[in-house]
């Protein structure tokens, strides 16, 4: 696995009340948010970035407003709605 070493002022961890751990995790979370949000990896993908199951990232996207279904109209939706 590739480690990332990131320069962060201390006193970051002092106004968040967090750990050098916890401040990672917020980290590689919101990486891997935004790597799946514009469609660059896959959701397993991102999900390890996240240091996730794929099921805890999905919900976790949904907290964030982000669904796992595209759409490219109106039509394609409702297709696969009947579908189901």
């Amino acid at each position: 696995m590739f480690k990332l070493m990131l320069d962060v002022p201390e006193e970051i961890f002092i106004d968040l009340h967090e750990s050098e751990d916890e401040f990672a995790n917020y980290v590689k979370k919101m990486i891997a948010l935004d790597l799946y949000k514009n469609k660059k990896v896959s959701l397993g993908y991102c999900a390890s970035v996240a240091g996730m199951s794929k099921e805890d990232f999905i919900k976790f996207l949904g907290v964030n407003n982000i669904s796992i279904f595209s759409f490219a109209s109106e039509s394609e939706f409702m297709e696969e709605l009947s579908n189901a």
